[in-house]
Parts: structure tokens; sequence; C-alpha cells
């Protein structure tokens, strides 16, 4: 029975763990149950972006097909001539390309200007980190914070 007791009181001691271990794996394995999914998040959360704007994308889609519909029927009716599904998905699908043409030609020019500019280093698109060090510094300052105690406490947790 003695052994029983000695073992519960050591037993806790056994089982406990610092500060600096519980913030180590355990910690992450811990944070990561709570999440329920294993730190993955559900399907709609992770692809909610990309859900909606596929839905925009076929709403938009189907409003200028029958919005295309309705004109090749009219036009049609008005010339006396019978409508035909040949004609119109092959002027749908030329409008519809000449429209995605414009866009991703537009889409591509404004994501290879922007990285060439990000390249070349304009000054509307990147500031130096040597500028924002100073930004920080005169805020820290400005607070009554020694920047270079900060910087020293940083540089020893690294």
């Amino acid at each position: 029975m003695a052994n029983t007791t000695t073992g519960a009181a050591h037993e806790p001691s056994t089982t406990r763990k610092s500060s600096k271990e519980g913030s180590g794996a355990s910690g992450v394995k811990r944070l990561l149950s709570t999440n329920g999914s294993k730190g993955k998040p559900s399907f709609a959360k992770a692809y909610s972006f990309g859900i909606v704007t596929a839905g925009l994308f076929l709403l938009s889609w189907t409003g200028q097909f029958f919005t295309q519909l309705v004109v090749v029927r009219n036009e049609s009716a008005e010339h006396g001539q019978p409508f035909e599904w040949s004609d119109f998905l092959a002027q749908f699908f030329a409008s519809t390309f000449e429209n995605w043409q414009s866009e991703f030609l537009q889409l591509v020019w404004q994501a290879a200007g922007l990285s060439l500019l990000l390249f070349w280093g304009s000054s509307q698109s990147k500031e130096s980190d040597e500028r924002i060090e100073v930004k920080i510094d005169r805020l820290l300052e400005e607070q009554g914070i020694d920047p270079a105690s900060i910087s020293a406490e940083v540089n020893r947790s690294v």
C-alpha cells in the first residue's frame, strides 16, 4: 500500500512537463487537437474563395448565355429566319472567348507589370528594410522604448 501511495505521489511529477517542453511538440499537438481536425480546415473553409469565385463565374456565364439567347432568337425572328442552335453556340463561344481574351490579357499585364516593377525596385512597389527599421525605431523612441535594447532582446531569442 505504501508503494501505491508513493507511486501516486511521484506520478504527477513525472507526467508534469516544464513550460519549455509544453511549448514544444506536445504544445503543438495540444493546439492541433483543440482544432478538431488535426489543423486542417474544412473543405468549404479552405476553398471558400474558389467556391465563391466559381459560383459567381457560373452565375455570370449563365446570365450571358440566356441574354445572348434572347438576342439571337429576336434577331432571327426579325429577319424571318429559323433559330439554329449551331449558329447560336458558335456565336456564344466566340463572344465568351473574346471576353476572356481581353480579361486575361489585362490580368497578365497587371501581374507581369507588377512583378517587373517589384524586380526593378520601384519606389511605389516596395520599401527597403532599412527604411522600415528606421520607422520602427522612431515609433519605439516616441513611446520611450530604447530600440537597441529591443534589437538585443530579439537577437537573443533567435
